[in-house]
């Protein structure tokens, strides 16, 4: 499916796969294989921007996916994030969505919402938000309405 797809449809918290088509290098290519995992990979999406308006610029609609974090003994050392816009040739596929029960933890960003955890229940949710303190986040709860609505009007992003 297209950016465009993701972006209108696919839930916050869902694992989503992004390719240009093109087959993987073998791993003696080093720069090609980097090349590819680049425009290649997978990812949850964490935050949606609408468009920006700015005197000297405008922005179009796009979508943050976290593709993981790196580090050691606790300490995170790189978080790697890849933002793309709606006019990405690149094409997606949702591979998983939140479930019901679920609980995800927002922060307000500007115009949108980003997620900060994806936790199993409202208990976890809230121990995981007592250890990391968050300035404006919110407790979110996937809720059956919600997947049987995205259903329901033909929006499921799967």
């Amino acid at each position: 499916m297209s950016a465009s797809l993701i972006f209108d449809i696919a839930p916050l918290g869902a694992l989503v796969t992004y390719s240009d088509g093109a087959p993987r290098p073998p791993a003696r290519f080093t720069k090609k294989l980097a090349a590819w995992e680049r425009r290649n990979g997978t990812g949850r999406l964490v935050r949606k921007e609408p468009a920006r308006e700015r005197p000297t610029y405008t922005s179009p609609p796009g979508f943050t996916l976290h593709e993981g974090t790196f580090g050691q003994n606790g300490i995170i050392l790189v978080s790697v994030m890849r933002t793309y816009g709606i006019d990405s040739d690149l094409r997606f596929r949702v591979i998983d969505r939140p479930r019901i029960g679920q609980v995800r933890v927002l922060q307000s960003v500007g115009d949108g919402q980003e997620l900060l955890h994806l936790a199993e229940s409202r208990d976890a949710a809230e121990l995981w938000l007592a250890r990391n303190r968050h300035h404006q986040s919110r407790i979110d709860e996937v809720t059956a309405d919600e997947l049987s609505a995205d259903a329901v009007e033909g929006r499921a992003a799967a």
